[in-house]
């Protein structure tokens, strides 16, 4: 064979090996639009809230707000709200979900987000199955309960859930926070977890490490999640807060009362080879 011909065949084989190696891209929200994209997302009301959260979820432009390009999700206080169950909150906020419209079963799912500080707000973005919680399996990629120096990344399963020993606190380096924007990550395969920050694995969980408190709940489709929380059991374990609100003091209401509480999302992608 000529060396010409040689070079021309292996830059072939290269180009398909990069095609294959390629992921495709299977999610992609970049907000560009005026409102939230209801094709592909879901805006969850409450009645009830779980883990003494101090919020309900509403459908409201003005708590669910997309312009230039991002999703910000601001509670607001709003003193004596009555739900549909005839409960009473002080706060409300913001959840969406892909629930029946997007699901994904391997593959990397990613955010670009920030943040405000402030003791007791509760953001989160994460994964769940369909069924009976936490059976069908949780992938919590971030949250973060108002500590500016760390985000959390956590697994609920059967066996391991609630104060789950699958549970790791990622702490920025020197001279950056929550407050700047970073990409939040997890990759999943049939066998393992890896949790990044800004594309730098920070944590990563095998199907060993789970089967060691019971089923390996990650071999299921799971939908997205991006929800602003505030107060309840997560926060009040580590702040200890439980006046004037359960895992929220009134430093963090101050916050909200003038605004200043965002939840901002640019982008969500899913990949897979």
């Amino acid at each position: 064979m000529k060396p010409l011909n040689l070079l021309f065949l292996l830059l072939g084989v290269s180009q398909i090996s990069s095609a294959q190696q390629k992921p495709d891209t299977l999610f992609f929200e970049n907000f560009n639009g005026t409102t939230l994209n209801r094709d592909k997302w879901n805006v969850e009301v409450t009645g009830r809230t779980v883990n003494n959260e101090q919020q309900a979820y509403v459908d409201s432009a003005t708590i669910l707000k997309v312009s230039n390009g991002v999703l910000a999700i601001k509670p607001v206080y709003h003193p004596g709200y009555t739900s549909n169950m005839q409960k009473q909150y002080d706060f409300l906020s913001g959840r969406v979900n892909t629930h029946n419209k997007f699901t994904f079963t391997y593959g990397t799912v990613s955010a670009k987000i920030k943040m405000t500080a402030g003791a007791g707000l509760w953001p989160a973005f994460w994964a769940l199955g369909e069924g009976k919680w936490p059976d069908c399996g949780e992938i919590d990629i971030m949250e973060n309960i108002g500590d500016s120096l760390w985000v959390n990344h956590a697994l609920h399963g059967p066996g391991y859930f609630g104060n789950t020993p699958l549970v790791y606190h990622s702490f920025f380096p020197k001279g950056t926070d929550i407050t700047q924007w970073h990409i939040y990550s997890v990759s999943w395969t049939p066998d393992k977890l890896i949790f990044s920050v800004d594309g730098a694995a920070t944590y990563t969980v095998t199907k060993e490490m789970v089967e060691k408190y019971g089923r390996w709940a990650y071999d299921n489709p799971k939908y997205i999640i991006l929800n602003f929380a505030l107060g309840g059991g997560f926060p009040h374990g580590v702040n200890k807060t439980t006046t004037p609100y359960f895992g929220m003091p009134q430093n963090t209401v101050d916050k909200i009362k003038a605004g200043k509480a965002d939840f901002v999302i640019d982008w969500v992608l899913v990949t897979k080879k």
